[in-house]
C-alpha cells in the first residue's frame, strides 16, 4: 500500500474531521483571496475611471468630494458655479472641452444630472469610446423635458422609450419632494461599465429650472468636467496654480486619478485590518488541521505500528501525516475558489449598485497562485507536530494485544 492510499483511507475514515476542516480553509482561502483581489480591483479601478476627463472644475472645497461627485455621481456638490466660469474655462487655448453639469434631483434614489449634448456628441468616456444608445433610442432635445437613461438604471426601473417619470427634489429619494415636471425617456445608454450607466441624465436647463429650485440660481452649474488638450500637462499645472493656488472661490481638482488615490490613502488602514484578518483566520485553519490530526492519533497507533511492523520505515510514516495535512489544505483551497466566487460577485454587484464601477471576479490575480501554495504549506507544517507523534510510535507496545 502506498503513502497516497493510506491518506485518501485515512480521509475517508475520519470524514466528518476532514470535512469541517476543510470548510474552515476554504473560507479563509475565499476571504483571503477576494479581499486581496477586492483591494488591488477597486484601486485600478477608480483611480483609472475619469469619464475621459482630466480635471474637474467646482466651487471652492475639498477636491474629492469634487470628483467623486462630478465623476463618480457620490457625495454632495459643494457649491454652485457661475456660468461665466464656465464660459471661462471653455475658452481657454488648452482646454479641448468643457462639460457642465447640474444635479439637485434624484429619481426614487438615481441621481438625474443636467448636462449638454457635447458629453455625448463630442466626448469619449474611455479611447475610442463614446456612449452609444440602444435601437431605436434618440438624445435628449435641450429644450424638451427628455431624459437620456444608464443602463444600470434602465433595467432596475424597467425603463424603456416612451415611459415617463418625476423627478424627486434633493440627492436621497423622499417621495414627499416629487417635481410637478413630467420627463419622458427618450434614450437608453448601453452598458459602458462606468459610473454613468447609474444615472439618468436630463438637459442642463432641466436641472437648472426645476420646480422649487431657486430662480436666483437658475444659470449656475455644479461643476465643469475639463478635458485638457494633447500634451498641456504644463497647462493643467498652470491651471491648478491659478484657481487653487492664486484663487480662493473655484477649486481645480487635476489630475483625477491622483485625488482619488486619495480616497485609497485615507482607508488603507481599512484594507489592512480586512488582510491582517484574514491571514488570522487562516493561522485558525493550521490550527484546527493541527488538532483535527493530532487527536486522531491515539486511535491510529496500532495502524502505525501495523505499517512499522510491515516495513514501513518511520519517514515514511511521517510523511504520510504530512501529507494529509496538505490535503485537507488542498480540499479546502478548491472549495475556497467556489468560497471565493460568491464573495467576489456578491461584493462586485454592491459595487456596481453603488457607484457603478465594474469589478472582474474571474480576472487573474497572483494572489490565485501564492495563497493556496500558502495555504498548503502552513497545513503540511501543521501536521508536523502530530507526524512527530506518529514518528516516535513504539512498535511493540502498540502490537501487543489490549485485554
Amino acid at each position: 500500500m502506498n503513502i497516497g492510499s493510506i491518506v485518501i483511507r485515512s480521509l475517508r475514515q475520519h470524514a466528518l474531521s476532514t470535512f469541517v476542516t476543510a470548510a474552515s480553509v476554504a473560507l479563509a482561502g475565499g476571504l483571503l483571496m477576494s479581499v486581496w483581489v477586492v483591494k488591488q480591483q477597486s484601486q485600478a479601478t477608480f483611480t483609472g475611471i475619469n469619464g475621459g476627463f482630466d480635471a474637474v472644475l467646482g466651487a471652492r472645497g475639498a477636491k474629492l468630494q469634487l470628483v467623486l461627485n462630478a465623476i463618480f455621481n457620490l457625495e454632495t456638490s459643494p457649491g454652485n458655479l457661475a456660468w461665466q466660469d464656465f464660459l471661462d474655462i471653455q475658452k481657454n487655448p488648452n482646454v479641448e472641452l468643457a462639460v457642465p453639469i447640474a444635479v439637485g434631483d434624484n429619481y426614487r434614489g438615481f441621481r438625474l444630472v443636467g448636462t449638454t449634448l457635447d458629453l455625448f456628441q463630442k466626448h469619449e468616456y474611455a479611447p475610442g469610446k463614446k456612449f452609444i444608445l440602444e435601437s431605436g433610442g434618440n438624445l435628449f432635445d435641450e429644450g424638451r423635458r427628455e431624459a437620456v437613461v444608464g443602463d444600470f438604471v434602465a433595467r432596475k426601473m424597467k425603463f424603456k422609450v416612451g415611459d415617463t417619470f418625476h423627478p424627486f427634489h434633493g440627492l436621497i429619494f423622499d417621495e414627499k419632494n416629487q417635481h410637478a415636471e413630467t420627463y419622458v425617456v427618450v434614450g437608453i445608454l448601453k452598458p459602458s461599465n462606468t459610473p454613468a450607466d447609474r444615472v439618468i441624465w436630463i438637459p442642463l436647463a432641466g436641472i437648472q429650472h426645476m420646480s422649487g429650485h431657486d430662480p436666483n440660481a437658475a444659470t449656475d452649474v455644479s461643476a465643469v468636467l475639463v478635458k485638457l488638450k494633447a500634451g498641456s500637462a504644463i497647462s493643467g499645472f498652470q491651471m491648478d496654480m491659478m484657481y487653487n493656488k492664486q484663487g480662493n472661490r473655484l477649486t481645480f481638482a487635476w489630475p483625477i486619478g491622483r485625488v482619488i488615490a486619495e480616497l485609497f490613502d485615507k482607508i488603507g488602514w481599512f484594507d489592512r485590518v480586512l488582510t491582517l484578518i484574514a491571514y488570522l483566520v487562516a493561522l485558525v485553519a493550521a490550527g484546527s488541521i493541527l488538532a483535527s490530526i493530532y487527536n486522531s492519533m491515539n486511535e491510529r497507533r496500532r495502524e502505525f505500528a501495523i505499517l512499522r511492523a510491515l516495513g514501513a520505515r518511520r519517514a515514511t510514516v511521517f510523511s504520510t501525516i504530512v501529507l494529509e495535512a496538505a490535503a485537507i489544505s488542498a480540499l479546502g483551497m478548491a472549495v475556497g475558489f467556489a468560497v471565493y466566487a460568491m464573495l467576489m460577485i456578491g461584493v462586485g454587484e454592491i459595487i456596481r449598485a453603488q457607484t457603478g464601477v465594474v469589478l472582474d471576479p474571474f480576472a487573474f490575480n497572483p494572489v490565485m497562485l501564492w495563497a493556496p501554495a500558502m495555504f498548503i504549506g502552513l497545513g503540511a507544517l501543521a501536521g508536523i507536530v502530530p507526524a512527530l507523534k506518529a514518528y516516535r510510535t513504539d512498535v511493540a507496545e502498540n502490537l501487543t494485544p489490549h485485554s
